[in-house]
């Protein structure tokens, strides 16, 4: 049996641009919003201000959920519910900590770009959509396709 993650993240919106972290698996560049996994009794909204301040030093407050979906990856036995959040940079400039995380860096990337490179998990139509301001007024997607990096 495979216990599905929940896992927070968070859409940092900036004159068009999102705030992603930046990965490389097996050669291939892979950006994921900011997020993590929560600790034992932590909201998730406090799972993203942590980690955003652990990974990014930056100190962010956390809006409205935009949407959740879920990755389910039976080949490898993972699963994840992703439950992303709008939120917004209190104080700080995003500066990658190597102690908390294995990013190679992060980037800011215009939100019209976003269904145009590899994400982890594969959500970029969605925020392009939400960005444009298309009607995403479920925020249950369902399951996101995902292939594995």
């Amino acid at each position: 049996m495979v216990t599905m993650k929940v896992r927070p993240a968070i859409i940092i919106l900036q004159d068009n641009k999102i705030l992603l972290l930046k990965y490389n698996y097996n050669g291939q560049d892979v950006y994921g919003l900011p997020g993590g996994n929560p600790d034992d009794r932590e909201t998730l909204a406090q799972t993203l201000v942590r980690e955003l301040q652990e990974e990014l030093n930056i100190i962010v407050g956390v809006d409205k959920l935009a949407f959740m979906g879920e990755v389910i990856l039976a080949e490898k036995k993972k699963s994840a519910l992703h439950c992303v959040f709008w939120g917004r940079i209190i104080s700080g400039l995003p500066e990658t900590n190597p102690e908390h995380t294995t990013a190679a860096g992060y980037v800011w990337l215009d939100a019209d770009e976003l269904d145009t490179v590899s994400m982890y998990p594969n959500v970029g139509r969605y925020i392009k959509d939400l960005v444009r301001k298309c009607d995403l007024s479920n925020p249950y997607i369902g399951r996101i396709p995902q292939k594995w990096f």
